[in-house]
């Protein structure tokens, strides 16, 4: 590395080698501290060294979402058995980290080209079809210190951790960050040739004080993860899911999946009418959705908010408190750290799967007002998904900067590298984005 001083040019000797978490946790945590990265990308990063997701700020009429990363630093990545964290060292001092992971996902649909586990085709000759599941990559976490930026740590980082992954056998890579956080896609994109190819929407709305009712006409049940692990591999197929992780049921049957909800209408709005033929009954309604528990990871804070929002929200929860038969619809208070459950797996069908859906949507917000620690329920879904239309969001609460980025890292000739494989093309109509809350 190559520090500026003057006129005088100083070589500064980096070393990048694995976290050592019982000697490097202070110093992790403290970098952390230090890189304000918001969702924007305006504080954490530069025009060499900018990431998304330990902390991020989305500003609008001049407030932004906080949202930090707390405890094991490793939580977003020790779920996959390979994974790692990277760290840059300037002598003593630690002046920046990465992460890595490995994991089986299925690709979907390319280019409107089904995807198969078949190598040949049905009349016995090869055809070039690409796998149900691959092995990708997952970059996160980018962090440099503000004492050592545009020194090209951050370009030493992302080399490293893409090396790491190509030794282990990974056919891409993704990052994720936003569209206004220039620096990040000018290092990836820009250097390091990645494509910005899917852009999830965050739909978030608070959590209320009050239950919320349900419609009487709709029944919610909760499956067990062996069923609901079954279910899941109907609603979403390998062939036609994009990152769908292979390790589901594990995911379904985790801690902190505190459940998988289904909602369908009573029995008697399933009779079709005197004299009706089945085939002229409508099809069944249901929606089905998940929940994760974010609050022991993560924490997030409304900064930036005028003192008289601030003051006036304060007073609607004195109301509330004091005069509860009111049923004033207070919300938390949002300007200090606050935890959010995730909600994934959302699915819906039939004409009635929108109402469903919302009524889904509430049962999950009446989970999350028995844990104090949780302000927020959020979903992050594709803009054209027919669900994201049905989820329940508050503006504030909500975002659409994110792009997630991919690159191949596969030689010229591997068959992951081909011009026939390119994953940054757009999603045919019909095809689902998962996403994984473990990597929120």
């Amino acid at each position: 590395m190559v520090e500026k001083v003057g006129m005088e040019r100083i070589v500064v000797p980096v070393m990048v080698r694995e976290l050592d978490m019982e000697r490097d946790l202070p110093a992790v945590e403290e970098l952390e501290r230090r890189c304000e990265v918001g969702i924007s990308g305006d504080q954490g990063s530069s025009a060499a060294d900018g990431a998304k997701k330990s902390k991020k700020k989305k500003k609008r009429n001049g407030m932004s979402l906080c949202v930090e990363q707390i405890g094991d630093p490793l939580a977003r990545v020790r779920h996959t058995p390979e994974h790692v964290m990277l760290v840059a060292e300037c002598g003593e001092k630690m002046v920046g980290v990465i992460k890595a992971c490995i994991k089986m996902v299925s690709r979907g649909s390319i280019g409107g080209r089904k995807n198969t586990s078949s190598s040949s085709s049905s009349s016995g000759s090869p055809a070039q079809q690409q796998p149900l599941y691959v092995k990708v990559a997952i970059i996160l976490g980018l962090r440099v210190s503000p004492s050592h930026r545009r020194l090209g740590i951050g370009t030493t980082l992302v080399r490293a951790a893409e090396e790491w992954s190509r030794a282990r056998g990974a056919a891409h890579a993704t990052m994720a960050t936003t569209v206004s956080n220039k620096a990040s896609l000018a290092l990836f994109a820009g250097r390091f040739g990645y494509k910005p190819f899917r852009r999830p929407v965050l739909l978030g709305r608070p959590v209320h004080a009050r239950r919320l009712p349900l419609p009487r006409r709709h029944r919610v049940f909760q499956l067990q993860p062996p069923l609901a692990a079954a279910a899941y591999a109907s609603l979403l197929p390998p062939q036609d899911t994009e990152f769908l992780p292979a390790d589901m049921p594990a995911l379904l049957a985790h801690k902190l999946t505190l459940g998988t909800f289904v909602a369908i209408e009573g029995s008697d709005h399933h009779t079709p009418p005197a004299g009706t033929g089945a085939a002229d009954a409508e099809p069944p309604s249901y929606a089905v959705l998940s929940v994760w528990d974010s609050t022991r990871s993560l924490r997030m804070r409304v900064g930036g908010a005028p003192a008289l929002l601030q003051h006036s929200l304060a007073a609607v929860r004195a109301l509330d408190r004091a005069a509860p038969w009111m049923r004033v619809p207070s919300v938390p208070d949002i300007f200090r750290p606050f935890g959010a459950y995730l909600l994934f797996g959302v699915r819906m069908s039939g004409p009635a799967g929108p109402a469903l859906l919302r009524t889904l949507c509430r049962h999950a917000h009446n989970v999350a007002r028995k844990n104090p620690a949780c302000a927020v329920v959020a979903a992050d879904l594709a803009p054209g998904d027919p669900a994201a239309a049905a989820v329940p969001r508050w503006r504030r609460f909500s975002c659409d900067e994110d792009v997630w980025c991919i690159k191949n890292l596969g030689d010229g000739n591997a068959a992951s590298a081909s011009d026939d494989d390119d994953w940054a093309a757009p999603a045919p109509a019909g095809s689902i984005l998962f996403v994984d809350p473990r990597e929120f």
